[in-house]
């Protein structure tokens, strides 16, 4: 539709959605969805409104020509101006490994996206818990527990999945958890496509779990000679800028998986890349939980009783909106 030119008033062409053909740098139209006017500068549409986008929530901080709002705790994402591009980061809680010759925790899930003209409105944030320590102070077998969902706006992220003890699995998550000693070959609990990987599998051999799954790879098999523990699966890099700018995740990595825990302290294993926690061993190494707000696995526990068997708590997630300023 073209516009038409009255006395007092111009009214524009409109559309629910960005035109994608049939125009020009200088076109304007008046956006239905938005409320807003926008033209095209030749490669994008752009808002035409004199009000500014503005937002509240979280931790506040500009850096490298963006806002970054950092949610470390669950919160609201309040827009004021007029609507925006929003791009976030979501993780969620990793999984505490199991206990005695256990996989290690699974790493939250990492998801990362745009919202191409978030309305003015009132958004809620989620951070998800990682997984509370699994056992109980002795030579018992228990399951790690998941981590919790982190979101945005609906968009929500995968907790990490537990890791699994002497006889039982690794549990699906974000990222799977690692597999737990066993006499045969067997996976590790899978990842959430797009969000994480698996973990590593059970070995042939005694002694090991295998590792929790990270954002940026597969946890380690366990068991792979006798005693060896797998370690966690490395976490994700990609959003190292965002790490840089608002003081979070680990040395620029987010979602590294749980060390799986056996017996052999020569042959222990270590967390992945990103706060994933290491594995117990032999009554010598305690097991570490995954760093805190990096959605990391916990590691898994070892042979002896007390603290060694205990599978080690996941990290808790974080959420991070940002926008060019």
């Amino acid at each position: 539709m073209a516009a038409k030119f009255g006395p007092d008033q111009v009214t524009l062409p409109s559309h629910s959605s960005d035109p994608t053909s049939g125009h020009s740098a200088g076109d304007i139209y008046f956006n239905t969805t938005t409320n807003i006017a926008k033209t095209y500068d030749g490669t994008n549409w752009r808002q035409m409104s004199n009000e500014p986008f503005t937002a509240t929530g979280g931790t506040v901080i500009t850096s490298g020509g963006y806002k970054y709002h950092r949610f470390t705790s669950s919160g609201t994402f309040e827009v004021v101006g007029a609507p925006g591009t929003v791009e976030y980061l979501i993780i969620a809680g990793g999984a505490s490994g199991g206990s005695r010759h256990a996989g290690g925790g699974g790493a939250g899930g990492v998801r990362n996206g745009t919202f191409t003209s978030l309305p003015i409105g009132t958004y809620s944030i989620v951070v998800g818990a990682g997984g509370a320590t699994s056992g109980n102070g002795v030579q018992q077998e228990f399951l790690g527990n998941d981590g919790s969902i982190s979101s945005f706006n609906n968009i929500v992220s995968a907790g990490g999945g537990g890791g699994g003890h002497n006889n039982g699995h690794g549990r699906s998550g974000g990222s799977g958890g690692g597999d737990g000693e066993r006499t045969n070959t067997h996976p590790g609990g899978s990842g959430t496509s797009g969000q994480g990987n698996a973990g590593g599998g059970s070995g042939s051999g005694y002694g090991g779990g295998g590792g929790g799954g990270g954002a940026g790879g597969q946890g380690q098999r366990g068991a792979i000679s006798y005693g060896h523990a797998g370690d966690g699966g490395a976490g994700t890099n990609t959003y190292s800028a965002w790490a840089t700018a608002t003081s979070t995740g680990v040395s620029g990595y987010y979602a590294g998986g749980g060390g799986g825990g056996g017996y052999q302290i020569s042959n222990f294993s270590v967390g992945g890349s990103g706060g994933g926690g290491r594995g117990g061993a032999d009554g010598s190494r305690l097991p570490t939980t995954g760093s805190a707000n990096t959605g990391s696995g916990g590691g898994g526990g070892g042979q002896a009783a007390g603290a060694y068997a205990y599978g080690y708590a996941g990290g808790s997630g974080v959420v991070i909106a940002r926008y060019a300023v």
